[in-house]
């Protein structure tokens, strides 16, 4: 199995923990990854993105070359857009519906929404909505989103989880496992 995914969102929404958690349980389940990421626009609004590869088989680079990611995750539907030359032929892209409105000329929402809907192959939902709703991160409704698509297990996942937020205790871990799964749900419906 090999997965080349592009995350990619705004500072503060979270992609950087959805990379971990995605790479602690690709190394749980014995595969090997490679990761790139780009922290310096990672301050509150800023766009960030990150490469993640995993593969059964050896990586010998982190960067994914456009035309290639078979997933790109994206917490902002224009942020998503702006990863699309990325993206294979038949990957599929997973995003939140609800824009990050963090510039005065951002475009229309619903001409954002209209293109990412011409894709063949995409999960658009609003995950801030389910997110607020469970009182948990959009982030981890994402996350859940992607998991069909990632060759992961969700039991996986949900030990990553486990594994990456148990010192901040239970409640924590059943709340992001709680928005994983609705998020998973989500996808399932799609």
């Amino acid at each position: 199995m090999k997965k080349d995914i592009v995350l990619c969102g705004v500072g503060g929404d979270g992609i950087v923990s959805v990379a971990k958690i995605i790479s602690d349980a690709a190394l749980n389940m014995g595969m090997n990854l490679k990761q790139s990421e780009i922290h310096g626009m990672s301050q509150r609004g800023g766009s960030v993105f990150s490469h993640l590869r995993l593969s059964d088989e050896p990586i010998f680079a982190d960067v994914i070359p456009e035309g290639k990611a078979d997933i790109i995750l994206s917490s902002e539907p224009m942020e998503a857009l702006r990863y699309l030359p990325w993206l294979s032929k038949e990957g599929w892209v997973i995003t939140n519906s609800d824009p990050f409105v963090n510039i005065s000329n951002y475009p229309d929402i619903e001409k954002v929404n209209a293109e990412l809907k011409k894709l063949p192959h995409v999960v658009s939902f609003d995950a801030s909505e389910i997110a607020k709703q469970l009182k948990a991160r959009s982030n981890m409704v994402l996350l859940g989103a992607t998991i069909p698509y990632l060759g992961i297990e969700l039991a996986k996942v949900e030990e990553a989880i486990t594994h990456i937020f148990g010192k901040k205790g239970q409640e924590v871990v059943d709340l992001n496992i709680k928005a994983v799964r609705a998020g998973y749900g989500e996808a399932i419906r799609h």
